[in-house]
C-alpha cells in the first residue's frame, strides 16, 4: 500500500537529500527547518533515531544550506514538527528498509526476520552487519515511495522522552556558535546608517568627516543607502555615527498621530476581504446583543541579541555570493538575493548559522542584505554586519498594531446565536519572496528601489495571517469574519509570533467573560456549555482542575482569568489561567497551562516552548508598545521600549495532555493568544474595570475606568 508523501517530502522526494549514512557510525540528517532556538532539531533528531533504531547520540543534524539540504521554506507557524518531522518519519522508515534489504539479501533471508539495535543488524542465529558497514551513497539516490510504513507510536522509544537539547553543551560552555562569533580570513566590518527619520531622502554624504579617522575602507552610497566598511569593529561604529551626523537629509512627517492610532487603522484606505461567513436561516430571534472594541499597539521583536550577517562576493566571469545568516528562509533569502541584484541563484549560497531568538520575520534577512552590499564595494573580502540596539528596536518589521470589534448575538441563556468579527490592520506579511517588489530593506534605500508593500491576507484554511483565530472555536450556530488590511504601511509590519491570533484570542476570550457576567454565569462553565470539541474541553478541565478554580477564594485587588483557543483551529489546543495581582501595577503572579499537542516528540522541548511563549505574551500584554512621534520611532532602547524583568516573570506550570494516538501539533505560539486573555479577564476580576486596549499599563486601566 502506497501513502501519500507528507508536504516537505513531495517537494523534496530524494532520500539523500535528507539524509546520509556514513561509514564512522554517524547518521548525517539534513532539514530545511533551522534552529531558533526553539529545540526542533533535537526533536527531528528524536524521530530519526526512533525510527532507524539508533542510538541518538549517532545523529548528527546538519546545518542548513542551499544546495545540499532540502528546501522547506521558511521555519515559521509552529509547523517544523508537523512538516519536516513527519517527512524524515517517512524518509528514515524507508532508509531503514533499503538496509535491511541489502542485508537480507547478503544473509540470505528475509528483511523480517532481521533485528536492528543502534544501527546493528542481526539475524537470529548471529550473524551481522550494520548500516556503518553497508553504507553506500548510492542507495539513498532515490525518491521516496511511501510505501514504507513507519512505526506505530507504541514501539518508540526516543519520542515522547525529555532528551537533552543537543545544542545545550555548546551554549552553556560558551563555545563561539553564532554568526556573530565567525572569524572569516580578511573580515571587515560594516555599520548601516539608516535614514534619520521615515521618508528621510540622502541629500549630501558628509564624507569629509570621516577623513581623521583611520582604518575606513570603503563608503557605501546608493541613493539613500549609506553604510560604511572597516577594519575594525568599533571603526565602522565611530565612522557611521559620524557619517549620520555630518550628512543631510530631506525629512518630512509621514506617521500618524500615535494616540489616535485607533482611529487612523479604522478609517485608512483598506482591501477589505470576508475571511469566513455561514448562513443560518432558522436561527431564533436574539434575545440580546452585545458589542465590544479592543486594541493593540505594534510591538517589536525584542530580541537580545542584534540582527547579523556576513558575506562574501568573489567577481569574475562567473560570480559568486556566500551568505551567512540565521534567515528563517535560506531558499527564499537566496532568491530575494538573486531578484534584488540580477544574480543566478545557483551562484548564491546561503549558509544558516544561528542568531538571536527569532519571533517571526526580524531583521535576519535585511542585515543579510546589508551585509552583501557592503561586501560587493570590498570583492573578495567577508564583512560582517550587526545592527545597532536602535535599528533592531526601529527598523525591523514590527507586529501590527490592530483593531478588532466583536459583536454577538445571543438567546435568553446568554447563548450565542451569532457571532461577528472584524479586524483593522497591517499585514502579517512582508516576508522576502511574498511581496510584489524586493522585501528587503536595503533594496527598498538603493537607488531606484521600491517601497516594500504588504502581502494579502492568506485565507484561514492556510492558517490564515490577520484572521488567524478569527473564527472562535465554540459551536456558535452562525459567525462572520471581515479583515480591513490598510493599503498602505506607516510602519512596515510582518509576521510577529502567533500573527493575528495573539489580539483575536484576546479579543474573543475576554469578550466571552464579558458574554458570561451578562448571563450572570461562570467563565468556565460558559465556555464548556458551548465548546463541543472534547480536546478542547479536556483542556480547559485540566487547567482548572490544576489551577484550582472551584476552589478560589476572592482576594482584594487579585483576580483569576482564562483564556483558550485551538492555534490556528487546526493545531495545538491550549487552555490558560491566570492569576493577576493589580495594586500599583499589574503583575501576573501565576500561570496554569493545559496544551494538547497530539504526539509530543519532546516533553521538555515543548514545555520551553509553551513557558516561553506564555512569558512573552505576558511582557506583550502588560508592558509593550512601540512609540513613535510624526518623523519616526522613539521607542529606540530597552528604557522607551521596556520589556518585562527577570522580577516579574509569573510561576508558570505546564501540563500536557496525553496524545491519546493522535499526530504532533506544533506548540510554538499556541500560548499567546490565551495568555494574554487570561490576564485582561484575570485583571478585570481583580478590579473590575474591563481594559480593552494593550498594554494594560496604569494609562490604560484609568482611561477604562467608567467616569
Amino acid at each position: 500500500m502506497t501513502h501519500e508523501l507528507p508536504t516537505s517530502l513531495r517537494a523534496n522526494p530524494r532520500l539523500a537529500d535528507w539524509l546520509g549514512i556514513l561509514p564512522t557510525g554517524i547518521v548525517e540528517v539534513r532539514t530545511g527547518k533551522v534552529e531558533l532556538g526553539q529545540g526542533v532539531l533535537t526533536a527531528l533528531a528524536q524521530v530519526v533515531a526512533d525510527e532507524l533504531d539508533v542510538d541518538i547520540r549517532r545523529i548528527r543534524m546538519m546545518a542548513t544550506e542551499t544546495g545540499s539540504s532540502p528546501d522547506e521554506g521558511y521555519t515559521a507557524g509552529s509547523l517544523s514538527i508537523q512538516h519536516s518531522g513527519a517527512a524524515l518519519r517517512v524518509v528514515s522508515a524507508e532508509v531503514r528498509a533499503i538496509y535491511l534489504a541489502v542485508a537480507a539479501e547478503r544473509f540470505n533471508t528475509t528483511a523480517a526476520e532481521l533485528a536492528v539495535a543502534d544501527g546493528v543488524i542481526a539475524t537470529a542465529d548471529g550473524r551481522s552487519t550494520s548500516y556503518w558497514a553497508l553504507a553506500d551513497d548510492r542507495l539513498l539516490d532515490r525518491d521516496a515511495t511511501g510505501v514504507v510504513e513507519p512505526k506505530a507510536v507504541g514501539s518508540y522509544h526516543v519520542v515522547g522522552t525529555r532528551v537533552p537539547r543537543v545544542d545545550l553543551p555548546e551554549l552553556v560552555t560558551g563555545t563561539p556558535r553564532f554568526v556573530h562569533d565567525l572569524q572569516l580570513d580578511g573580515l571587515l566590518y560594516g555599520r548601516m546608517v539608516r535614514p534619520p527619520s521615515r521618508g528621510a531622502t540622502l541629500i549630501e554624504v558628509g564624507a569629509g568627516a570621516l577623513r581623521d579617522i583611520s582604518g575606513v575602507v570603503q563608503i557605501v552610497h546608493d541613493g539613500d543607502l549609506l553604510g560604511v566598511v572597516a577594519e575594525r569593529e568599533e571603526v565602522a561604529v565611530r565612522a557611521a555615527e559620524r557619517l549620520l551626523a555630518h550628512s543631510s537629509w530631506d525629512e518630512h512627517p509621514t506617521l500618524p498621530d500615535e494616540d489616535k492610532l485607533a482611529a487612523f487603522l479604522t478609517t485608512a484606505p483598506a482591501d477589505t476581504t470576508v475571511l469566513a461567513d455561514t448562513v443560518v436561516t432558522d436561527t431564533p430571534l436574539p434575545a440580546a446583543s452585545h458589542e465590544a472594541v479592543f486594541h493593540r499597539p505594534y510591538i517589536a521583536h525584542g530580541a537580545i541579541g542584534p540582527s547579523c550577517g556576513i558575506a562574501r562576493f568573489t567577481p569574475g566571469e562567473q560570480p559568486r555570493l556566500e551568505v551567512w545568516t540565521h534567515s528563517q528562509g535560506v531558499y527564499v533569502l537566496r532568491r530575494e538575493l538573486a531578484r534584488a541584484l540580477g544574480f543566478e541563484p545557483d551562484s548564491i549560497t546561503v549558509h544558516h548559522v544561528k542568531g538571536s531568538g527569532c519571533y517571526g520575520h526580524n531583521g535576519a534577512d535585511d542585515v543579510a542584505m546589508d551585509a552583501v552590499l557592503m561586501a560587493m564595494a570590498v570583492p573578495g573580502r567577508p564583512v560582517q554586519v550587526v545592527w545597532s540596539r536602535a535599528d533592531e528596536l526601529s527598523w525591523a518589521p514590527f507586529g501590527p498594531a490592530s483593531v478588532v470589534r466583536v459583536s454577538a448575538d445571543v438567546d435568553a441563556r446568554g447563548d450565542v446565536l451569532r457571532w461577528e468579527q472584524e479586524i483593522w490592520g497591517s499585514s502579517h506579511n512582508t516576508r522576502p519572496g511574498f511581496t510584489p517588489g524586493v522585501g528587503l530593506l536595503a533594496a527598498s534605500h538603493r537607488r531606484g528601489g521600491e517601497e516594500i508593500v504588504a502581502g494579502p491576507d492568506a485565507p484561514l484554511a492556510h492558517g490564515g495571517t490577520a484572521g488567524r483565530n478569527s473564527v472562535p472555536g465554540y459551536a456558535f450556530p452562525a459567525h462572520r469574519v471581515v479583515s480591513h488590511q490598510i493599503s498602505r504601511m506607516p510602519l512596515r509590519t510582518s509576521a510577529l509570533r502567533a500573527l493575528g491570533a495573539y489580539v483575536n484570542v484576546f479579543a474573543i476570550e475576554s469578550f466571552m467573560d464579558e458574554l458570561a457576567e451578562a448571563a450572570d454565569r461562570d467563565p468556565l462553565d460558559y465556555r464548556l456549555s458551548q465548546l463541543r470539541d472534547p480536546r478542547g474541553r479536556a483542556v480547559l478541565e485540566a487547567a482548572a482542575a490544576t489551577f484550582g478554580w472551584d476552589r478560589w477564594t476572592p482576594q482584594d485587588c487579585v483576580g483569576r482569568g482564562i483564556g483558550y483557543a485551538r492555534y490556528k483551529n487546526s493545531s495545538a489546543y491550549c487552555a490558560v489561567m491566570a492569576e493577576v495581582e493589580a495594586v500599583t501595577d499589574v503583575r501576573v503572579r501565576r500561570l496554569v497551562i493545559a496544551v494538547d499537542a497530539g504526539l509530543v516528540i519532546n516533553p521538555d522541548g515543548a514545555i520551553n516552548q509553551i513557558e516561553g511563549g506564555a512569558i512573552q505574551a505576558t511582557s506583550w500584554a502588560l508592558k509593550e508598545r512601540v512609540r513613535f512621534d510624526a518623523m519616526n520611532v522613539t521607542s529606540a532602547d530597552w528604557e522607551a521600549y521596556p520589556i518585562l524583568r527577570f522580577s516579574e516573570v509569573p510561576r508558570v506550570e505546564v501540563e500536557l495532555l496525553p496524545g491519546n494516538g493522535n499526530p504532533s501539533l506544533g506548540v510554538g505560539e499556541t500560548s499567546q493568544g490565551p495568555t494574554a486573555a487570561a490576564i485582561a479577564n484575570g485583571l478585570y476580576d481583580a478590579l473590575g474595570v474591563r481594559v480593552r486596549t494593550l498594554p494594560l499599563t496604569q494609562e490604560q486601566i484609568v482611561a477604562a475606568m467608567p467616569d
